[in-house]
């Protein structure tokens, strides 16, 4: 059911925000998991210009890892329950 008291333009400027921040979550989000994934799984003397099979099974395990995580936490926060 809308709200029909708020003024459209308030109600457009109030989605632009939410869709601003979600943005910015989501940038950060990225962020983090780059920079947490490649500080666990790159060799840090490089020595070849390409992520060996170690390092790609690593990047990959820790990517899902770390986007179950993210989902379960926005899950629980949604939902208001304790951890299981």
């Amino acid at each position: 059911m809308a709200n029909n008291n708020i003024p459209p333009q308030l109600a457009k400027e109030q989605v632009m925000f939410m869709a601003e921040k979600e943005m910015e979550y989501r940038v950060e989000l990225f962020n983090k998991l780059t920079q947490t994934c490649f500080r666990k799984c790159t060799d840090k003397s490089y020595k070849e210009s390409e992520l060996n099979m170690a390092e790609n099974s690593c990047i990959d395990r820790c990517v899902s890892k770390y986007w179950q995580v993210t989902n379960l936490v926005g899950q629980l926060l949604g939902t208001n329950q304790p951890p299981m």
